[in-house]
């Protein structure tokens, strides 16, 4: 018979594992708060019966960061309370029946969007249906706006008091994920140069490239959940700045997929027109799989470079990263020599042999630091030209804070 804290202990474990990642966080904040309004409800309302609407109110008001808190904590109070309150009027008049439930999901949603709650008007129907069904009398319904209030508060304070972590490491895991995905495509495109390549295995590496593209969304996910954990958070000092550095490096990435699923789009044109020969000569082959896996490292190395936040790594990650691009332009001038003479040798390829060099150039000056160097100036400009825009008399305050000689807009 198996032992009892053996099976407890894996599940237990990989839950501890994983406890830095945004769900468990989430599930262990969540957890608490409701639990803690529960508590509080118990002794502030009397009531008989259980004031669950307090943690109801919790679970929806605490989210995964201090930002979404603060931005969308109040919306989703005010649809909790309209919901609650409209329950009450149900229940004092008509109570709960098929038809009333029907009638008072219309009024929710209908009211909902008076109200503006925006992206919260399910969740006034949502919390009318709940406290429909626990309340039927109207002496403890005001008891119930009491517990969502109670509810409502935890779960701000909850998250105020207890910041929620930064998930930056989180999205620096992901990008650098996403360029290792690419970096092994790249690796087996250049593993089939050196002999005759099935026009079906060539089309397999196109579809795996095109599939980038749902890769790239899930980080595009993960990094908007890090922006929103930088936004307004006391122990983060440069929020601005990692922001921009991660969000710029995930577009570096996103261009650098586009541009690999058309080099291997290149390969199967290429491929369809050799059948049952190889693409290459031996030569030129081994030439160009060695310029791929130059290529492959170097984009390992942006993303390290990127999602590096110490200044000793980042400066070990960004000589590596010289290190790459040389050798890449090295192996790149090389492959171009040879593909010059198989172009005079067999002149009805050279479009695709200068596309097939065209995309890695593309690649090669996206991952540049001089060109890295430029976008994140010019990120830096637009938001502070944004910011001052928005708020031009914080702007101001803050110019005259530092002893700097206010800007004036274009316009003035």
């Amino acid at each position: 018979m198996p032992d009892v804290r053996t099976a407890l202990t894996g599940p237990v474990a990989g839950f501890v594992r994983r406890r830095k990642e945004p769900v468990v966080t989430q599930t262990l904040r969540s957890t608490a708060a409701a639990t803690i309004s529960y508590v509080v409800a118990l002794y502030a309302v009397d009531s008989t019966a259980p004031p669950l609407t307090a943690p109801l109110t919790a679970l929806l008001v605490v989210q995964v960061t201090l930002y979404s808190t603060l931005t969308t904590g109040i919306r989703r109070v005010n649809s909790v309370v309209v919901g609650v309150l409209i329950a009450i009027g149900f229940s004092v008049l008509v109570g709960l029946s098929w038809w009333s439930l029907g009638l008072i999901i219309l009024a929710s949603l209908v009211v909902g969007h008076f109200v503006r709650v925006d992206e919260f008007v399910p969740e006034v129907a949502i919390s009318a249906m709940l406290v429909l069904g626990v309340t039927q009398v109207a002496d403890t319904a005001w008891d119930r706006v009491l517990e969502t209030l109670i509810g409502a508060v935890v779960g701000l304070l909850f998250n105020v008091v207890f910041v929620p972590p930064v998930w930056v490491e989180t999205a620096g895991d992901s990008i650098e994920d996403l360029a290792r995905r690419m970096r092994r495509l790249l690796l087996l495109i250049g593993e089939e140069l050196t002999h005759p390549t099935a026009v079906e295995r060539a089309a397999a590496r196109l579809h795996e490239a095109r599939r980038l593209d749902n890769d790239v969304a899930d980080v595009d996910a993960a990094l908007r959940q890090a922006e929103d954990s930088l936004r307004l958070n006391p122990r983060v000092k440069e929020g601005l700045l990692h922001r921009i550095v991660l969000r710029t490096g995930l577009d570096t990435l996103e261009i650098c997929a586009v541009v690999l699923r058309v080099l291997a789009r290149t390969i199967t044109d290429l491929a369809r027109q050799r059948r049952d020969e190889a693409l290459f000569t031996d030569e030129v082959g081994v030439a160009l799989q060695e310029l791929l896996g130059h290529v492959a490292d170097t984009l390992v190395s942006f993303a390290v470079l990127v999602t590096t936040t110490t200044t000793g790594s980042a400066d070990a990650a960004e000589a590596r990263l010289t290190g790459e691009l040389a050798a890449a332009r090295t192996s790149r001038d090389n492959a171009a020599d040879l593909l010059l003479q198989g172009v005079q040798e067999m002149p009805r390829h050279w479009q695709l042999y200068g596309a097939l060099l065209t995309e890695i150039d593309r690649i090669l000056d996206e991952l540049d630091l001089d060109h890295r160097s430029r976008r994140l100036m010019e990120e830096l400009d637009r938001h502070t030209r944004e910011q001052r825009a928005r708020r031009p008399r914080l702007s101001a305050l803050l110019d005259r804070a530092r002893g700097r000689k206010p800007r004036r807009s274009p316009a003035q």
